[in-house]
């Protein structure tokens, strides 16, 4: 009995999450910044990938801000898995991801909104020397009252290769010292200015000490030199977790509940002329990072004004946006635009366009996708599932993946065959078939507002209202 709860718990702590774009690795480039055929989750797409990784070398360098980029493409063609794999590249650089739709929800102005989303987009590296004492603990010594009662006293020596010293201990150093567990042996780094301790691990002379160890026992070396040593500590913070911070009162409680509100111009003003002087004087560092806006095509007019402006900033992000519209009505104005952008906006862009993936790249795509949900399917099914996707879309594809892994299993096979790709492709219609079902019905709908085949007479949803 005790060993299948075993097993049940292992199960359980084992599962996982497989999100819409969890296989994406990377933009799959080699050094030369060209791409290959299928590479760290990234199929086909060219073109696209590599003008991706000359921005993402020109961003890693730190030299550029306030460049926009247009990711353009028809629905299903890779844009936002283009910006998830931007982001995995990039690394330690702040990346900021929103949907265009966010700006409009939240209780805060819009451009109150955009500004937070600029601010997030940009770190800032606070660096700052400290004394910290690191060595390998050859003794502890806690001596305490015979009654139980008082502070407790003690010594600790430490040691390197070249000294050994012996410092008297506080019952504040005596409690950090029992929390981290450190024992003879142990080399530890000591925070002078906060007291914090750090167990780096057991001495590779302490290694013959016990029989065995346990996996996570990591052995270093014994430090060399002086105990007590200044090194430089590297922070880093974007300038809307400064904001929040000098904003709130509570200003850290402000960050984990997410309840920011809006701030005040003055205080970023203050904020921005502050770190200019720390970079002036070389104790701070600003990092241009990247925000990702997608469906561009959902802001305003508005909106737009206000990232002409910003993007003029010499503190502004590198912008990607990403639409999937052709000639459309710019949002709160008649007027049409290329991708529902303003011609003077989409003249500040660099255009990356993708195109429809060919049928050899989305089976690829499947394959990848299948190893990912770990679904085993038969080379029949994957023929069959690939020109489902083909003559529907790309995403409706991925859909009938892990429901026709829960056909198969409902029927104990160890793999998806045809006739389950055949079963769920019967249950779940794509965009096609349901537009075709609601042509033929359309009638036994409400508020109808296509013509019925019956006479002129049509139903629409009144609109007086409002």
């Amino acid at each position: 009995m005790e060993s299948i709860i075993t097993s049940q718990t292992a199960d359980v702590t084992k599962l996982e999450r497989t999100g819409a774009h969890s296989h994406i690795r990377g933009l799959g480039l080699d050094d030369k910044l060209e791409s290959r055929t299928a590479s760290q989750g990234m199929v086909g797409q060219v073109r696209a990938r590599k003008a991706a990784g000359v921005i993402v070398k020109v961003i890693k360098q730190g030299k550029i801000s306030g460049r926009a980029i247009l990711i353009a493409g028809a629905p299903g063609t890779g844009k936002t898995a283009i910006a998830m794999a931007m982001s995995q590249e990039i690394g330690d650089v702040p990346f900021t991801s929103i949907a265009a739709s966010e700006v409009f929800s939240l209780e805060m102005s819009k451009t109150e909104c955009l500004t937070q989303a600029f601010r997030r987009s940009i770190g800032v590296c606070i660096k700052e020397e400290t004394e910290i004492i690191e060595g390998e603990v050859v003794e502890i010594q806690i001596d305490r009252s015979l009654t139980g009662v008082g502070p407790k006293t003690g010594k600790l020596t430490l040691k390197t290769t070249d000294m050994e010293t012996i410092y008297d201990l506080g019952q504040k150093m005596i409690g950090s010292l029992t929390k981290e567990k450190v024992m003879a042996g142990d080399v530890i780094q000591i925070d002078k200015a906060t007291g914090r301790i750090t167990r780096l691990g057991r001495s590779f002379t302490r290694a013959r000490d016990f029989d065995a160890t346990g996996p996570d026992v990591k052995f270093v070396q014994c430090p060399d030199g002086e105990l007590q040593t200044r090194k430089e500590v590297v922070h880093t913070v974007s300038l809307h977790e400064i904001d929040v911070i000098n904003s709130r009162q509570q200003g850290f409680l402000a960050l984990f509940s997410g309840d920011t509100g809006e701030i005040k111009p003055e205080v970023r003003d203050q904020i921005n002329q502050k770190i200019a002087e720390w970079c002036e004087e070389g104790k701070a560092e600003i990092v241009p990072g990247v925000l990702f806006i997608d469906e561009i095509h959902m802001l305003d007019m508005e909106c737009f004004s206000f990232l002409n402006r910003a993007l003029e900033d010499s503190m502004a992000p590198v912008v990607i946006m990403a639409s999937n519209r052709g000639m459309t009505r710019i949002r709160g104005t008649n007027y049409q635009s290329p991708h529902g952008v303003p011609i003077d906006f989409l003249d500040r862009l660099l255009i990356i366009s993708t195109q429809a993936y060919s049928e050899d790249e989305i089976k690829q795509i499947l394959k990848i996708r299948c190893d990912e949900e770990e679904v085993e399917m038969t080379d029949d099914a994957m023929d069959v599932l690939t020109k489902a996707a083909v003559e529907t879309s790309l995403r409706y594809g991925i859909h009938l993946i892990s429901t026709s892994h829960m056909v198969a299993r409902k029927r104990q096979a160890p793999k998806v065959d045809v006739v389950d790709i055949k079963r769920v492709y019967s249950l779940f219609l794509d965009e096609s078939r349901s537009v075709q079902y609601m042509t033929e019905y359309q009638d036994e709908f409400l508020f109808n507002e296509i013509q019925s085949s019956h006479g002129d007479e049509r139903m629409a949803v009144d609109q007086t209202t409002g």
